[in-house]
């Protein structure tokens, strides 16, 4: 080698390392002197040991009491719930019913007019409100005869809140209907 080549040119011209040399990976975290690094402990060991002191107080905690229904798993990694998943299981717990679902939905909208005919009935002072509401109900009056908005308003709430009870009353009706076909038909297959 002449003395104007060093490493990476050659007379003169900057030359790309050889697709061959392979640089040799230096330990990320460094070394010690006088130590080879094969006597170092592992990077991913002392990661761990980090990870371990950082997240101590949070294994600590306990651990969450599980359920004590637990699948059995097959032998093609399937699971198996047992008794949980068949038909007897369903029966017993009852399924899910529509009706009950549609009136609970029902009900928590209930709630919110309700709150909403209080607030609205507190805007308007005395007991006529009572008297307007009365006379709405026995068809005495119509919408139309009420003048005073906030009156109006609270008529149009009362004569929702009315029809929403009417309604979550016919749905649990269906339901406990549906139920008892449902137990009628059992009781006759087991007769």
């Amino acid at each position: 080698m002449r003395e104007d080549e060093t490493e990476g040119t050659y007379q003169g011209i900057v030359v790309p390392e050889s697709v061959l040399l392979r640089r040799e990976q230096t330990n990320r975290y460094g070394s010690v002197e006088g130590l080879d690094d094969e006597e170092l402990a592992d990077p991913d060991e002392l990661e761990r040991q980090v990870f371990r002191e950082e997240w101590a107080p949070i294994l600590a905690l306990p651990e969450p009491r599980r359920s004590s229904i637990r699948p059995a798993v097959d032998e093609t990694g399937g699971v198996d719930w047992g008794a949980f998943g068949t038909v007897d299981f369903e029966r017993h717990s009852g399924g899910f019913d529509k009706a009950r679902y549609r009136a609970g939905r029902l009900r928590e909208e209930l709630r919110d007019k309700l709150i909403m005919f209080a607030i609205v009935g507190d805007r308007l002072p005395g007991k006529a409100k009572y008297l307007v509401l009365r006379y709405l109900r026995m068809g005495i009056i119509e919408l139309e005869h009420i003048a005073n908005e906030d009156m109006l308003a609270l008529a149009k709430l009362y004569l929702q809140v009315r029809r929403q009870k009417a309604e979550i009353a016919r749905l649990y009706e269906a339901s406990a209907r549906r139920r008892e076909r449902q137990m009628e038909r059992l009781l006759a297959r087991l007769a």
